[in-house]
């Protein structure tokens, strides 16, 4: 049978799956970083449009708190 390849020996492919679990764990860090970015991406805006609304309402911050723990406490008792 001309053509065929040589069977590898157990050795090149122990190498040959070290490097692919090496590519994968890096691939995997990566994305997870990308991930990481994301959500503080988010968590940004989510705080821009929260202080947009602070500032835009005429309370300060400590009365947004108070009414924000208020509704906590309140959502709270509902659930019990």
């Amino acid at each position: 049978m001309a053509g065929r390849k040589p069977k590898k020996s157990i050795e090149e492919r122990i190498v040959e799956k070290e490097e692919l679990i090496s590519n994968l764990q890096t691939r995997i860090k990566s994305e997870q970083n990308e991930l990481e970015a994301l959500y503080n991406k988010k968590k940004i805006k989510d705080l821009e449009s929260i202080n947009e609304y602070i500032t835009t309402s005429g309370l300060s911050a400590d009365e947004i708190t108070e009414a924000l723990e208020s509704y906590v406490k309140l959502k709270e008792q509902r659930v019990s």
